[in-house]
């Protein structure tokens, strides 16, 4: 099966019922009403994010992972490179022979993940600049991609 081919693929993973590991999912539902209306945005939300999600990562120009961090500050972000392991390119590349231009990871620093459908203070403080950082992230990403066409584009 052949999936749509995206030029922004934001995959975030959590899970709902352990409080402040859901973040991932809640922002993918958010994402989803924030470019409804672009075609060039596609959102995948897995409770883990598994191999077979490999095509959608390759048919896709850029990445952006979203999850929580216990290893992170309770509410704080983070926003990193992601490259593929050094001893193989993954499965994008070995499958599909085909890699993002760019990937990120967007994480945000869990207060609890125990049994619970509420996010912590701490998380629910970061709400809002999780969104605008995302939102800036695949904003920025487009015009940039937009930016690269152009050219093409004229000399046609």
């Amino acid at each position: 099966m052949t999936q749509t081919t995206a030029r922004c693929l934001i995959l975030t993973c959590g899970n709902t019922l352990r409080s402040d590991d859901g973040i991932g999912p809640w922002l993918a539902e958010w994402a989803e009403e924030k470019f409804i209306h672009d075609a060039r945005v596609r959102i995948i939300s897995r409770q883990q994010w598994t191999p077979d999600l490999a095509e959608d990562i390759a048919s896709s120009e850029s990445v952006l992972f979203v999850d929580c961090s216990v290893e992170s500050a309770p509410g704080s972000m983070g926003i990193v490179g992601v490259e593929p392991a050094a001893a193989s390119q993954g499965l994008a590349r070995d499958l599909y022979d085909s890699l993002p231009a760019t990937a990120m990871l967007l994480t945000i620093g869990a207060g609890s993940t125990e049994l619970g459908e509420e996010f912590s203070e701490p998380v629910l403080d970061a709400i809002p600049q999780a969104c605008a950082l995302l939102e800036r992230s695949v904003v920025d990403w487009l015009r940039e991609q937009d930016q690269r066409r152009q050219p093409a584009i004229l000399n046609e």
